[in-house]
């Protein structure tokens, strides 16, 4: 099987608002293949993640558009303290799921911050699609669970975000530990 090739490209600020929208369709996608239209897991205007989450997180780490074969087909956002790293956002366009390029993402983030010895993310309970492919394929093992009676000590809006509804069977916590 051919190798699946794809470059990490910094994101532009005139793309910042294509990146926003295709991190939201990428997200609710996922949220309605898993639960179809009945699907109320929304932060706002009936997205899965919010604009205010995504624009956070690229003013507060680095953000990339993930290119293959000339075409922006997802994006990721990482910020990296140290030797520690956090993969905040990780989307590919659901139009060319299974091809093998949130992997090759993945190992493309992972040759570019050779100094992490940990990475860390988290998923909702219900994405099975992403904790197949952090486990399965990229090697993180889920190490916390937050739900309503172990919220997210870092993150003071799990706790409302369980009571609101949104996520109420809980989020995944992932690390995976860099061979050095």
């Amino acid at each position: 099987m051919k190798k699946t090739e794809v470059k990490l490209v910094p994101l532009k600020d005139e793309d910042r608002e294509q990146f926003i929208k295709d991190n939201q369709w990428a997200f609710k996608y996922g949220a309605t293949e898993e639960f179809g239209m009945r699907d109320d897991h929304f932060e706002e205007d009936d997205q899965i993640i919010s604009r205010d989450t995504i624009e956070q997180s690229i003013d507060l780490a680095d953000a990339y558009r993930i290119d293959h074969e000339g075409k922006n087909v997802g994006g990721v956002i990482v910020s990296v303290d140290e030797d520690r790293g956090d993969l905040e956002i990780l989307f590919v366009n659901p139009d060319v799921h299974s091809k093998g390029i949130g992997y090759a993402a993945w190992c493309e983030v992972e040759r570019m911050y050779p100094n992490v010895k940990v990475w860390e993310t988290i998923t909702p309970y219900f994405e099975t699609r992403n904790i197949h492919f952090y486990v399965n394929r990229c090697g993180f093992h889920i190490v916390e669970f937050f739900n309503s009676h172990h919220p997210d000590p870092k993150d003071p809006d799990t706790e409302e975000e369980m009571i609101d509804d949104q996520f109420p069977d809980g989020m995944f916590r992932f690390e995976k530990v860099m061979k050095q």
